[in-house]
């Protein structure tokens, strides 16, 4: 009679037998094939065969990454990033319905997103920026009910952030900064649970923060703002603390006037906030110099009154994808 241990050794041999014969999905070996056959040299060289998987002696193509469901594996991520990819974004790519993870970031990618994009409906992380796309973001993003992670930063997207993207229900990261958005950032961003990370900096936006927090619990888990460099005005609503999470509020380089509320200073763990180059007036209230977290509080180039001073050392505040790793 076999015992535990060669039964289990049975069992692990059959799986890896099973993995190793099992075939890629036609659909996917299709869909990389013609993703091959539209990209450099770069991309091209390293991937030798006509299986993305691989076969036999030859290994899984570079940045592809498969996984066996049932008789068959299927691509589950796509990384080719910083490989001078230049050109539209590879419309097949949208029929590799199994993708989680899509990273074709720092390249030179051009034209629209498809709207095919919808169709990844397994999709958790979709990183595209540092590339040259354009047009508008498309609301079909918004089918992407898995989505956590969404990097369009440093592209030439122009209109306005679809109001779709308040349906993503996983969403933690939002990356829209260095595009050329306009309109109103949609107050319905703040019905996301899970959203911790908001950057909309650099950009054409327009509006104030009191229609974007209008909703009742708006960004319950948000802990970096990030607003700077628009043509956001008004002042700062009092309710801006009721966003207990934030420890990141960056207005430089706004329109934005008042006074500075004295209920902001008990936002729990605020650390660092960036008033600089709007046009604030009057003084700041005590308890921001006694918030026992508040590292850095620049407020150069407004209309303060006199004796107003600073916290901390200002530099340019840079996050590091380490910082957001998945």
């Amino acid at each position: 009679m076999a015992s535990r241990c060669e039964l289990l050794l049975i069992c692990v041999l059959s799986l890896l037998f099973a993995v190793s014969h099992s075939k890629t999905l036609k659909r996917d070996v299709k869909a990389l094939n013609e993703i091959k056959a539209s990209l450099g040299w770069r991309v091209v060289y390293s991937w030798v065969g006509d299986d993305p998987c691989g076969d036999g002696d030859l290994p899984p193509w570079s940045g592809v990454t498969c996984s066996t469901q049932g008789d068959y594996r299927v691509v589950t991520e796509l990384e080719v990033y910083a490989v001078s990819i230049v050109g539209p974004f590879p419309i097949a790519v949208t029929n590799l319905l199994d993708l989680t993870r899509l990273d074709l970031h720092n390249n030179k990618l051009t034209g629209p997103i498809p709207p095919q994009i919808g169709r990844l409906k397994r999709l958790k992380v979709l990183n595209l920026r540092w590339n040259k796309l354009q047009d508008v973001i498309p609301p079909e993003i918004g089918e992407l009910k898995r989505l956590t992670h969404l990097y369009l930063s440093f592209n030439s997207f122009k209109g306005e952030i679809p109001k779709e993207l308040a349906a993503l229900p996983e969403l933690r990261y939002l990356y829209l900064q260095e595009n050329r958005l306009i309109g109103r950032i949609p107050a319905e961003l703040g019905t996301l649970q899970n959203l911790r990370h908001l950057d909309a900096g650099n950009n054409h936006l327009v509006g104030t923060i009191r229609e974007l927090i209008r909703f009742d619990g708006s960004f319950p888990s948000l802990r970096n703002l990030y607003l700077n460099n628009n043509y956001l005005s008004g002042g700062i609503p009092a309710q801006l603390s009721n966003l207990t999470s934030l420890e990141i509020v960056y207005l430089s380089c706004n329109k934005f006037i008042g006074n500075i509320p004295f209920a902001i200073a008990h936002i729990p763990k605020l650390t660092f906030l960036y008033l600089d180059h709007n046009q604030f007036t009057g003084r700041i209230p005590d308890a921001f110099y006694k918030h026992p977290f508040l590292k850095e509080m620049y407020i150069e180039g407004n209309m303060f009154k006199q004796g107003v001073n600073p916290i901390g050392t200002h530099k340019v505040l840079e996050v590091s994808d380490a910082d957001f790793a998945v």
